[in-house]
């Protein structure tokens, strides 16, 4: 009776002690970090980090804009950190908290809208592209034109996202993935609508599981999510197409309103740590860009020409950007794409 007791009182204790630790609250992608370092942190910060998920930016923006609180950290891409900025959303960032970003790699500031890292910090860069099944997929070749391929039809998925499948569009009539030209979106309406009748759907979040259950056989793809794919099916391979695509950054910003202001800062230190940065780009297959951390990467990681895009791919590859007011113009077409049979 006495150990019941005992183990009761401990429980209880024990409990209590959970109740008092400071709770970081993240709002991100899902499958983004490597779970051994988020428990790391929460060990050395004697804290609980609690993550909600969201799969778009613009979901992410309507639920915060409708009232939602209680985030303390959020990873937006880039030029969704433009908007938030712009209304005011964003607490700026202390730099004093922050020793880590001198190892931030300047080739990847240039994707992203705050290179002054004044209220945002880069995470990881991805880009999209094409996953495959290389045993189904006969004359695969590195192209948008993939899409167009009768014989997939109702077995390839584009993503559910406005200007990445746009922009894919776009890149394949020779566009910039950010016109603002009415005459060359209408084109790239036409092209996807076109693509619309060989796709099985729109989708962002499923797409890995239909790939490694082979109930797609093609899919438009983040390179990190279809790598960790890999990892289940051999057969599956991935490719930057030839005519370019999106580079994104997705970066950690602190919002207005948040509790845990000390808390976010030294989230964003840790992650940049070069020792934890190599290790989550070796989790998540997307890369952190952070210089010191790619000395400790395994051969096999830094020769990924999906991580490391080829210089002259990269050259031809664009950060989606924040178009002010023509952003309607994108969404007057997606909304046209949705109508279209």
């Amino acid at each position: 009776m006495k150990s019941v007791l005992l183990m009761m009182v401990t429980l209880l204790a024990l409990c209590g002690c959970e109740k008092d630790k400071p709770v970081l609250h993240l709002y991100t992608w899902s499958d983004y970090i490597k779970p051994e370092l988020v428990q790391q942190f929460e060990a050395e910060q004697g804290c609980r980090v609690v993550m909600d998920f969201f799969d778009s930016n613009e979901a992410m923006f309507a639920k915060l804009k409708a009232g939602a609180t209680g985030y303390d950290l959020i990873f937006p891409s880039s030029y969704m950190v433009a908007i938030m900025q712009q209304q005011n959303m964003l607490q700026p960032l202390d730099h004093n908290r922050l020793p880590n970003l001198k190892h931030i790699d300047p080739v990847y500031l240039r994707f992203t809208e705050d290179e002054a890292m004044h209220h945002s910090v880069p995470y990881m860069v991805s880009n999209a592209g094409i996953g495959y099944l290389k045993s189904r997929v006969a004359d695969f070749e590195p192209s948008w034109t993939m899409f167009g391929r009768a014989d997939l039809a109702g077995r390839m998925t584009l993503l559910n996202d406005m200007r990445e499948t746009l922009g894919a569009a776009l890149k394949t009539l020779g566009y910039s993935l950010n016109t603002v030209n009415e005459q060359e979106l209408t084109e790239a309406r036409d092209l996807v609508i076109a693509w619309k009748r060989n796709i099985a759907k729109f989708e962002t979040d499923q797409y890995k599981n239909g790939l490694v259950s082979a109930e797609f056989l093609l899919v438009h793809g983040y390179n990190g999510d279809i790598q960790q794919t890999m990892e289940e099916n051999e057969d599956i391979g991935y490719a930057l197409p030839r005519e370019g695509g999106s580079i994104a950054s997705d970066d950690m910003v602190i919002p207005q309103g948040a509790q845990q202001v000390e808390l976010a800062h030294a989230f964003i230190d840790f992650i940049h740590r070069p020792e934890v940065a190599a290790q989550n780009i070796a989790y998540v297959y997307f890369l952190s860009p952070n210089l010191a951390a790619y000395a400790l990467l395994p051969d096999e990681v830094r020769a990924d020409p999906t991580i490391f895009v080829p210089q002259e791919l990269l050259g031809k590859c664009e950060p989606i950007r924040d178009l002010g007011a023509d952003n309607a113009l994108y969404s007057k077409i997606w909304d046209q794409i949705k109508a279209a049979d």
